[in-house]
């Protein structure tokens, strides 16, 4: 029998190459992250793909699973770890080799396998590792099937069986990008697109499909590159994002791109080299969209601009909008219960249904929208677009540091903090609070229409705060003041990896 995982292990020991070292804490609300191999070794990647394909019995779903991994030096033996496991547990394994999540979702329907397992560590530091997994498509794992993964890994409750087996699958990036392409209607306008892709995985994509599309391509940083040399792919990252608006100025292109470390993700910069952020955005696509799709609903995260409520041609339009819990597998799975158009998250993971897409979060399909966005639009701009939408000043994402045992509480303390000020008529920032949401940490309004968020973040140790005020930068800026000083009452929360 395969070995119990342990929690702790040192390095360069017999044990750590005799034993599974799984950190608990790696099971996150809807994926796994860990530090490789501090928190992880090959033997635990084993023993989680043992768990899966046990877990994947349980469910009683067919036993076909694609996988695949991002580009990390350390990616392809961490996949081929987690074959070996789901082998032994009876999964047909079906490898597509170095690819993005989407890619890995879109085979799921491509070469029928109701399962996935996408090596990734998304846009996490160099370092990190992950798995992405569904049994359910287009939907990945939440918190009761990672809560179910993670009791049988730690307790080794392993099942084997036989029937295990793999195959590679040669050239399916060819497929996957031929897919995209098909979906694009052609373009009646040329555009010049910065394609940026922080020397991640997208790199090896994204320049192409735009290329194929008719756009004039200006690749800004597609080489692979594991450490990740000038930032982290990550398009909230403002260091990718001023990367991107240097090149787009530079360059006169009419939009730039920024793709994150598995391509799920797409951030958007105008041609004046304005960041716009994901959820402005995603109003300016449900604007578009609407149009062709009258009365259509969306789905947005609670980090979310309070425009899609509010805005006036999606009212007169008829859009419904649903807030809901942040993260991909939350958004993804609401999209399919309501079965809106669309889901669109701060973070810039947009999940596009039927007719658009398949449901899951794509950034190179996110990617062709805001093309044809461009293109049905051929005398404006992208910033005469995002100037169409009503004035709102709204934050970054803001991650303080939180370890992963002390976070969930912090949110519950300061949520219990500002209901508590609430029930008694107390201002937050010199205005009085109107409401609270509480579906995902807690949403705090006031009279005014500013409010901000706190909710912890579910795959890194931090929390995340954000702030958006209709009426002035500089209530922004009061807003963030008075949440902070609410968060600072607790000594456990950390420094900001960026404020505004």
């Amino acid at each position: 029998m395969f070995p119990k995982p342990h929690a702790a292990l040192t390095p360069n020991t017999f044990a750590f190459e005799s034993l599974p070292l799984v950190a608990p804490t790696g099971f996150r609300e809807y994926d796994a992250r860990w530090l490789f191999p501090k928190d992880l070794n090959l033997m635990g990647v084993q023993a989680l793909g043992l768990g899966l394909g046990t877990l994947v019995h349980e469910l009683g779903v067919r036993p076909d699973i694609v996988t695949g991994h991002d580009f990390r030096a350390y990616s392809a033996s961490i996949k081929l770890a987690l074959i070996a496991g789901m082998q032994a547990a009876g999964l047909r394994v079906k490898d597509i080799g170095l690819c993005l999540s989407p890619m890995a979702y879109f085979g799921q329907f491509a070469l029928d396998c109701p399962c996935v397992a996408m090596v990734t560590a998304s846009h996490n530091d160099n370092g990190w590792t992950g798995v992405k997994m569904g049994a359910e498509r287009p939907m990945t794992f939440g918190p009761a099937e990672m809560g179910r993964l993670k009791e049988i890994v730690l307790a080794g409750a392993f099942q084997y069986r036989d029937g295990g087996s793999y195959r590679f699958v040669p050239d399916f990036a060819a497929t996957y990008l031929d897919d995209l392409v098909s979906r694009a209607r052609p373009l009646t306008r040329k555009l010049k697109v910065v394609a940026a892709c922080g020397n991640g995985t997208a790199g090896a994509f994204a320049p192409q499909l735009l290329e194929r599309l008719g756009c004039e391509v200006v690749p800004l940083d597609v080489e692979a590159d594991a450490t990740f040399p000038r930032y982290n792919p990550n398009p909230e990252d403002m260091a990718m994002l001023h990367a991107i608006a240097d090149t787009v100025k530079a360059t006169g292109a009419d939009v730039g791109l920024g793709f994150d470390g598995d391509g799920d993700r797409c951030g958007v910069v105008d041609e004046q080299g304005h960041e716009i952020f994901a959820d402005k955005v995603g109003v300016m696509l449900a604007r578009d969209l609407s149009l062709q799709h009258p009365k259509a609903r969306f789905v947005v995260d609670v980090k979310s601009t309070g425009l899609f409520a509010s805005d006036p041609e999606l009212q007169a339009r008829g859009v419904e909008t649903d807030y809901w819990k942040t993260g991909h597998s939350y958004i993804k799975r609401r999209v399919n219960e309501l079965n809106a158009l669309a889901g669109f998250e701060k973070s810039g993971h947009f999940f596009f249904n039927a007719p658009v897409g398949r449901g899951y979060d794509d950034g190179l399909l996110t990617a062709i929208a805001v093309i044809e966005m461009l293109d049905r639009n051929p005398g404006k701009s992208l910033s005469q677009l995002y100037a169409a939408l009503p004035t709102t000043f709204g934050s970054p994402t803001m991650s303080p540091h939180c370890a992963d045992e002390e976070k969930y509480g912090v949110v519950e303390r300061v949520t219990t903090r500002f209901r508590e000020m609430h029930e008694r008529g107390e201002t937050l920032g010199g205005a009085a609070i109107t409401g609270l949401v509480t579906v995902n940490g807690v949403r705090v309004s006031t009279e005014d229409g500013t409010w901000g968020l706190v909710r912890a973040s579910s795959n890194k140790p931090e929390l995340v705060v954000v702030v958006e005020s209709p009426v002035s930068r500089a209530r922004l800026e009061e807003m963030f003041r008075a949440v902070d000083g609410v968060l600072r009452e607790n000594p456990q929360v950390g420094a900001y990896n960026q404020t505004i």
